[in-house]
């Protein structure tokens, strides 16, 4: 299906904070609070979605340091799993996912649903390439700055190797958007397409969406999974992110991004990440970030 009015969308809250660090010493990521948030816009209804449920997340374990692998690993596995099961489902049963989180690190979900069924591409929406790996850094840590990396099989086997099936999505089928300038050097050095949020301000959001066509629109793959980290938005638009960094993105640019990315034939689902109710005591922002969801599924 082309046409978003005509997709029978599922809301689906994945509110996993595991793979962040944590805020302050003491605290965990609010991000786990998002979905809430989020409905609480009434959301649900003026999406015109089903009812999805919630797939909830294992414990957060805050301790960790240097050398002991990505934190909360077993969990984030264990979650992945969970959720690549509700989201195939939802598939099988003809609808189209939209899942709320939860941090960046639930894109392996929707990957790993995917990969189950056939060779999909990525569109990964993000301020950062969350590329870390132990090939360009000297130590890996928490799994929402190393999400495209897990994804694209560069990992330990618990998170990158999951039901034998790395890489869950191929780099010749991932494109970043978005991210900023510095953040791009990683990627485009593995001969991943990425296309920065300065050239995307400068030339407007075909810099973006004519990439995003050649790398996702094309016979041999059989869809794509859409990935929006909302710190892809400038500050000065949305702050309530754990990583807010200049240069970013003004929202009716992001909508008119997801929107030609959405009304391509493949697409397979769609995600949002990383806001933090905590940091958005009056609701302002949330209703912001929904009415973005609600504008960019045409509803």
């Amino acid at each position: 299906m082309t046409n978003t009015d005509t997709r029978r969308l599922v809301l689906l809250d994945a509110p996993s904070n595991l793979g962040l660090r944590p805020p302050v010493e003491g605290a965990v990521p609010g991000c786990y609070k998002a979905p809430g948030a989020l409905r609480d816009t009434g959301l649900l209804a003026r999406l015109g979605a089903e009812e999805g449920g919630v797939v909830t997340p294992p414990r957060y374990v805050a301790t960790w340091q240097p050398g002991d692998g990505v934190r909360n690993a077993a969990a984030i596995a264990a979650y992945t799993r969970a959720l690549a099961e509700r989201i195939g489902a939802v598939r099988e049963r003809g609808g189209f996912p939209v899942v709320l989180g939860g941090e960046c690190s639930i894109v392996l979900g929707g990957a790993l649903a995917l990969r189950r069924t056939g060779r999909y591409g990525l569109a990964y929406l993000d301020a950062h390439d969350d590329f870390r790996h132990l090939g360009n850094a000297p130590h890996v840590g928490s799994a929402g700055g190393e999400a495209v990396a897990l994804a694209t099989g560069r990992g330990a086997d618990e998170l990158a190797d999951i039901d034998g099936l790395r890489p869950y999505v191929r780099d010749e089928d991932v494109v970043v958007l978005g991210a900023r300038e510095h953040e791009t050097v990683n990627v485009l050095a593995e001969g991943i397409r990425a296309v920065s949020s300065r050239q995307i301000l400068r030339d407007g959001p075909a810099a973006a969406c004519d990439p995003a066509r050649q790398v996702l629109d094309r016979p041999d793959l059989d869809g794509f999974w859409v990935h929006v980290d909302i710190d892809v938005l400038d500050p000065s638009v949305v702050s309530a992110v754990d990583s807010p960094d200049p240069e970013g993105l003004d929202a009716d640019t992001l909508v008119e991004i997801l929107r030609d990315l959405l009304s391509l034939p493949g697409a397979a689902g769609f995600e949002l990440t990383v806001f933090d109710p905590d940091l958005d005591p009056d609701g302002a922002q949330a209703a912001l970030v929904a009415d973005i969801v609600a504008r960019t599924l045409h509803r």
